[in-house]
C-alpha cells in the first residue's frame, strides 16, 4: 500500500543539502517519490509500507548526514536564542581581530600579537564554528557537497595559513578573515532563519483559529473541556463573541457568524437552527447550541490547514531546474577555487595571497540563496492566497495557472447562483398540480439543484407526495420511476431522442421556455412515451460573474461555457456574460473531450466547476478550480479550491499565481548575480574573504525579503 509521510529535518542548509536527501531517498526501491523543501526543513516521501517502515526511511537520511523525526503538527517556532548567543559570543571575540584592520583606514597601525589572535580566533573556528565541520563530514561521507563544505574548506585554509605564517614568525595573518567569515554566515543564516519564520505566518495565524478548548452540554450540565475531549453529536454551548471551537450544526438559537478568515469574506453571515457552523469563525451577537459534526483532522480548517501545507510541501517545476543546476554546483566551486589557487600561486609565486582568492571563492559560492529562491515565494504566495479564500492544492498549480490562455466554466453553481426556482409548469392530460406531485415524488430526497427547486415548489403549493420506487439515475438525462406501477421519466430533451418522442405542442412550448433562457425538463409517461408535463426553471446570474468575464479578457484569457442545459438557456447567459465559445447540452465525459481537445490545440486550460459531473474535466484540465460550495468530489479533482462561490476568486487566484512567479524569477535572478558576479571577483582578488562572507550572507536574506513581499499583495473586493 502507498503512504506518504511528512518529515522534520534538521541540518539542511542549502540546495546542495536538498539535493542530497533526495538523491539518498530516491535510490531505494522502495520510495516511489521525495520531496525536500529548504524553507520548511520538512521532507514529503511517498513509499510502499511493504518494502519500507518510517524507521528505515528516517535511517536514510541519518546516513545522508542529517537527522530526521515524524513531522508533529502544530509545529511551534523554532527558539533562535542559542544561535543568538553564538553569533554575540563569536563578535565579542572577532571585534578585537577586525578593529586593527579598520583603524589602518585612518593611518593607525595597531597589530595584536598572533597569539592573542590564535586565541581569540581558535574558539570561533572550532567550537562557534563546529557545526560546519559536522554537516561537511556528512557531505564527504555522502559523496556530496554542500555550503557548510564550501565554508568549513574556506575558513579552515585561512586559519591554517595565518598558522604556517605565525610559526614562520611573520606579522601579517589572516585569523580576522577566518573569524569573520564564520561570524557573518553565521549572522546570516540567523537573519534568514528568522526571516522564514514569517513566510510560515499564514499557517500560524490559521492554527492560532482552534480555541483549545469547548463549553459541552452534558447530562443537562455545563463544563468546560480541552476539544481532544469532545465526541461527535456533543453539543457545544457558543457565547457572543467567542471563537467557535468545532464544525457543527446549529440546534438552538441564531446569530451572525464572521467566517472572515477561513473564507475571506467580510461581511457576517446569518446562522440560523439547521445551519452549519465551520470551527475557528467568530460567534457574532446571539447564544447558540452547536451538535458536533466533524473533529480534529476532519475539520474545514484542519483540511485547509493540511491543503496549505502540502502546497508548500511539494516542488514547483521550475524548482526541478534549480535542483539540478545546484547537483553541480559544489563540486564546479571546488574546482574553480582550486584552479584560482594554483592559477594565481602559478602567476604572481605568492601561495599566500592565491590561497586568500581561493577562500573567497568557495565563501561567497554560497548555494543557499539559490534552494530559498522558490520554496520561499511559493509558501508567502500560498499563505496570502489562503487568506484571501483561495487553496492552493499544489507548487505546480500555483505555477502553471499564471500561464493559463482560456478558461472553460461550468454554468449552474459557477456562473450562476445554482439556486435555480420553477418558472411554469406546463401539463399534458393532468393538471398541473398532478404533474408538479408526480416530479416531486420521483425527486423526494434528491440533491440536485433542479430537483430541489421542484421539490420547493411542491412544498410550497402543498401538493401531496406519491410512494416512488425503483428509482435510478440516467446520467446527463434525467431520472426514472415506479409510481402506482407507471413508470415515469424526467430530465432533458436528450430522452426525447433517446425514446424517439415527437410530441410537437409539448416541444414547442419547451422551445417557448427556452428562448428566454430558461432551463427546460420534461415530464414522461412510459411505455406509451407520452410527454406529461414540461418544467421550466430559471436561475439567476451571480452579481460578480460578468465582472469576472471582464477581468479575464483583460488579462488575454479566453473563456468558454461547457453545460449540460439547452443551447438556448447557455447562449442568453453566454451573451449577457461575454463568453467567447458556448458548449451547450453535454455529458460529463464530453466535457472532457472538450477539455483535452483545446489542451491539443495548445491552451493552457483550467477549468472551473463545483458538481460531481465536472470532476474528470477538472481533473483533466493544466489547473482545476473548483467552487468549495459544491461538492467533495469536485474538490478534490481540483487543483485550487475557491472557498466561496464568487467567481472574482477566479482572476484573483490568476493574479496571486502571477505575482509569485515574477518572485520566483526575481529570486533566482539575484541569486545567479550574485554568484555570476561575486565568484570572478573573488578568483581575481577583488573580494577579500570578509567581503565574500557578507555578500553571501546577504544574498539569502535578500532572497527571503523578496519573497516577503508577496504580503503586499492585495485581492479584489471578492476577498476583501
Amino acid at each position: 500500500m502507498q503512504k506518504k509521510i511528512s518529515f522534520d529535518v534538521e541540518g539542511i542548509h542549502c540546495a546542495s543539502c536538498v539535493n542530497r536527501i533526495e538523491k539518498a531517498l530516491q535510490k531505494d526501491s522502495g520510495i516511489l517519490s521525495a520531496s525536500v523543501n529548504l524553507a520548511t526543513e520538512k521532507a514529503s516521501v511517498s513509499f510502499e509500507d511493504s518494502k519500507l517502515n518510517v524507521q528505515q526511511i528516517i535511517d536514510l537520511i541519518t546516513k545522508a548526514g542529517y537527522k530526521a523525526r515524524l513531522s508533529s503538527a502544530p509545529q511551534k517556532p523554532v527558539s533562535l536564542k542559542k544561535e543568538k548567543i553564538l553569533i554575540l559570543i563569536s563578535a565579542l571575540l572577532t571585534l578585537p581581530l577586525t578593529i586593527p584592520m579598520m583603524l589602518e583606514v585612518f593611518g593607525l597601525h595597531l597589530m595584536l600579537s598572533p597569539w592573542i589572535q590564535l586565541a581569540l580566533a581558535t574558539p570561533i573556528q572550532f567550537f562557534i564554528g563546529a557545526r560546519f565541520y559536522q554537516s561537511a563530514w556528512g557531505a564527504i561521507k555522502a559523496k556530496s557537497g554542500n555550503m557548510e563544505l564550501l565554508v568549513a574548506i574556506g575558513t579552515s585554509a585561512a586559519y591554517g595559513l595565518s598558522l604556517y605564517v605565525m610559526m614562520k614568525g611573520e606579522m601579517h595573518l589572516y585569523f580576522e578573515g577566518s573569524a569573520v567569515v564564520i561570524t557573518l554566515v553565521l549572522l546570516g543564516k540567523y537573519l534568514e532563519s528568522k526571516a522564514k519564520q514569517q513566510t510560515t505566518s499564514a499557517i500560524k495565524a490559521l492554527q492560532a483559529l482552534r480555541p483549545l478548548t469547548a463549553r459541552v452540554l452534558r447530562n443537562e450540565r455545563e463544563s468546560e473541556i480541552a476539544i481532544e475531549s469532545l465526541e461527535i453529536s456533543d453539543c457545544v454551548i457558543i457565547r457572543p463573541g467567542e471563537r467557535i471551537p468545532v464544525d457543527g450544526m446549529i440546534t438552538k438559537g441564531s446569530t451572525q457568524v464572521d467566517e472572515s478568515l477561513i473564507t475571506g469574506e467580510s461581511l457576517p453571515i446569518e446562522k440560523h437552527e439547521n445551519n452549519l457552523v465551520v470551527g475557528g469563525s467568530i460567534n457574532g451577537d446571539g447564544l447558540i447550541q452547536v451538535q458536533v459534526t466533524a473533529l480534529g483532522a476532519e475539520t474545514v480548517l484542519a483540511r485547509i490547514i493540511r491543503m496549505v501545507e502540502d502546497a508548500q510541501a511539494v516542488k514547483a517545476p521550475i524548482q526541478r531546474l534549480v535542483d539540478k543546476v545546484s547537483a553541480y554546483f559544489v563540486p564546479t566551486v571546488l574546482v574553480i577555487a582550486l584552479l584560482t589557487i594554483t592559477l594565481t600561486g602559478l602567476v604572481f609565486g605568492n601561495w599566500e595571497v592565491a590561497i586568500i582568492h581561493g577562500v573567497a571563492v568557495l565563501v561567497i559560492a554560497c548555494p543557499c540563496a539559490l534552494g530559498l529562491a522558490t520554496p520561499t515565494s511559493i509558501m508567502v504566495g500560498t499563505g496570502v492566497a489562503a487568506k484571501a479564500g483561495i487553496l492552493i492544492k499544489d507548487a505546480e498549480a500555483l505555477e502553471i495557472t499564471h500561464s493559463i490562455t482560456m478558461i472553460a466554466f461550468d454554468k449552474t453553481g459557477t456562473l450562476t447562483e445554482g439556486k435555480p426556482s420553477v418558472a411554469q409548469i406546463s401539463a399534458f392530460e393532468k393538471t398541473e398540480d398532478e404533474v408538479l406531485s408526480l416530479m416531486a415524488s420521483i425527486q423526494k430526497g434528491s440533491e440536485h439543484p433542479l430537483a430541489k427547486a421542484v421539490l420547493n415548489e411542491a412544498l410550497n403549493k402543498k401538493v401531496s407526495f406519491l410512494a416512488a420506487s425503483s428509482i435510478k439515475a440516467l446520467p446527463g438525462r434525467g431520472i426514472e420511476a415506479e409510481i402506482n406501477n407507471t413508470k415515469y421519466l424526467l430530465g432533458s430533451k436528450r430522452l426525447l431522442t433517446e425514446f424517439n418522442i415527437t410530441d410537437s405542442a409539448a416541444i414547442l412550448k419547451a422551445k417557448e421556455r427556452e428562448s428566454l433562457g430558461e432551463t427546460v425538463s420534461f415530464l414522461i409517461e412510459q411505455p406509451l412515451n407520452k410527454i406529461l408535463g414540461v418544467v421550466s426553471f430559471r436561475d439567476t446570474i451571480k452579481s460578480s460573474a460578468k465582472e469576472t468575464i471582464s477581468r479575464l479578457k483583460n488579462l488575454g484569457i479566453k473563456t468558454v461555457m461547457l453545460t449540460g442545459d439547452n443551447l438556448a438557456s447557455a447562449e442568453i447567459v453566454a451573451r449577457e456574460l461575454g463568453i467567447d465559445i458556448v458548449k451547450a447540452e453535454i455529458l460529463p465525459h464530453e466535457k472532457l473531450e472538450i477539455i483535452q481537445k483545446f489542451k491539443s490545440s495548445g491552451e493552457i486550460m483550467a477549468m472551473v466547476g463545483d458538481g460531481i459531473n465536472d470532476a474528470p474535466a477538472l481533473a483533466a484540465a493544466h489547473v482545476g478550480m473548483a467552487m468549495s460550495t459544491g461538492t467533495d468530489v469536485a474538490m478534490h479533482s481540483a487543483g485550487i479550491t475557491l472557498m466561496r462561490g464568487n467567481p472574482l476568486l477566479i482572476p484573483d487566484a490568476i493574479s496571486i499565481s502571477r505575482v509569485t512567479y515574477a518572485k520566483i524569477k526575481q529570486n533566482l535572478f539575484w541569486a545567479f548575480v550574485y554568484n555570476v558576479i561575486g565568484i570572478p571577483l573573488a578568483a581575481l582578488g577583488y573580494l577579500n574573504p570578509v567581503v565574500a562572507g557578507a555578500a553571501m550572507a546577504m544574498s539569502s536574506v535578500s532572497v527571503v525579503t523578496n519573497s516577503l513581499l508577496l504580503k503586499r499583495w492585495k485581492a479584489s473586493n471578492a476577498s476583501v
